[in-house]
């Protein structure tokens, strides 16, 4: 018996792209670190926020690779000179990402109270209709 993938059904021409995608983010396994909403402000636009308590703006890195936002944040070891009787607040690294669909663009960051918001936008999708001409041959 054969695996029916979604690259695969004779219904379905030029998804492929997409099945990698899905792959993809089910193997990303992003942890739960740190945590982050996703808002819709408008019709054609988004906010993500992450809550990035104690990292400051040059701990943080925005990427955008292969329709990907990647998130990246790596706070410097500065407890070489501290003494911690209780450490309960990690200063761990992370990565976020989020696979950013065809025509969804990153606008502006901005850090605010701990929180990282992350503004998107999606271009309003044009009705396009064509026309094919039958040719002899």
């Amino acid at each position: 018996m054969t695996k029916l993938t979604l690259g695969s059904h004779p219904y379905l021409l030029g998804f492929e792209q997409l099945e990698r995608l899905l792959e993809r983010n089910a193997k990303s396994g992003n942890e739960g670190y740190p945590p982050f909403n996703i808002e819709q402000t408008s019709d054609h636009s988004y906010r993500i926020t992450l809550a990035v308590a104690g990292f400051a703006e040059n701990d943080l890195s925005i990427t955008v690779e292969d329709r990907q936002l990647v998130i990246r944040g790596r706070q410097g070891d500065d407890s070489a000179d501290r003494v911690f009787l209780h450490r309960g607040i990690a200063a761990r690294q992370f990565q976020r990402s989020f696979v950013l669909a065809d025509g969804v663009e990153v606008g502006d960051a901005i850090m605010e109270n701990g929180l990282l918001h992350i503004d998107l936008t999606r271009a309003e999708p044009e009705t396009v209709v064509q026309t094919i001409s039958i040719k002899r041959g």
